[in-house]
């Protein structure tokens, strides 16, 4: 039986339905790997995606965004100026904006290029342990895009982060850590390891934050609620995999639980405590 207190269940509940109710248009600077899962995954949130790169129109997107997603995965030089005038704009704007740091540490012009995105002070950045330790400075085992850290080992430069920017940090991995500067902790225990097998699933948690933190202004609590929807849509869809189906059916039943699932199945799976 879940024991978890019925308000944060409900709260988690609330934002589901407002990003369904209104729709938000989240812009999206992704990489190219990713592109369409994301897409399809803020369509099975109820929310609107437009993935766009072009420097001659990113800051009109972004002024009639929701919200703005930076998404590094694929780096580009020719992408970079477009990235910064994304975040630059929403920043201007009053929108909310999230970056997800994919690879950090993997390079020296990786992090060159994080290092100043950091600086035009996104309202949150979602990343695996290895990410969070590499944007606080910190040594950390990366495996390109994949973390070799465990999440406990990233919290302390979590909790850096979101001092030194302000923003919020999310820690993903087994277990996911939410982090505000004011010192709010959340932690998030459900999920499934095939959504490590999918190319573009951690990536549509960053997506989906945007989406939450466009109709919810407390952006701890917009991140919390969107990776818990997120991992208990992951859990489900895994729960009703066919035990000789593989991961192809996996990334088609995620989509489809993500746009079905109910406050029954939420309040039966979500595992989650705010610490702070």
């Amino acid at each position: 039986m879940n024991t978890i207190n019925p308000v944060f269940i409900d709260t988690v509940w609330t934002d589901i339905c407002a990003v369904r109710a209104h729709a938000p248009l989240v812009h999206s600077v992704t990489n190219l790997v990713v592109t369409a899962f994301n897409a399809n995954a803020l369509l099975a949130a109820g929310a609107s995606p437009i993935m766009a790169h072009a420097m001659e129109e990113v800051a009109d997107l972004a002024q009639i965004s929701g919200a703005v997603v930076v998404n590094i995965g694929t780096l580009d030089s020719h992408w970079v100026p477009a990235m910064q005038l994304a975040l630059d704009t929403a920043r201007g704007a009053g929108k909310p904006s999230v970056l997800d740091p994919v690879g950090a540490g993997a390079s020296a012009y990786r992090n060159r290029v994080l290092a100043d995105l950091l600086t035009r002070r996104p309202s949150l950045v979602r990343g695996n342990a290895s990410e969070i330790m590499s944007l606080a400075g910190e040594v950390a085992q990366t495996k390109g895009v994949d973390s070799a850290d465990p999440v406990e080992r990233a919290l302390a430069a979590a909790r850096a982060l979101a001092e030194r920017y302000g923003c919020v940090v999310c820690v993903s991995g087994p277990e996911d850590h939410v982090l505000a500067p004011d010192g709010r902790h959340a932690v998030l225990r459900n999920g499934h390891p095939l959504m490590t097998r999918v190319t573009g699933v951690g990536c549509s948690a960053s997506a989906l934050v945007g989406a939450f933190a466009a109709v919810q202004p407390d952006a701890w609590r917009a991140c919390t609620s969107a990776m818990a929807y997120w991992g208990v849509v992951g859990q489900i869809a895994a729960e009703r995999m066919a035990p000789d189906t593989g991961t192809g059916r996996y990334a088609s039943v995620l989509l489809d639980v993500a746009s079905t699932l109910t406050q029954a199945e939420l309040a039966s799976t979500l595992r989650a405590e705010a610490l702070a």
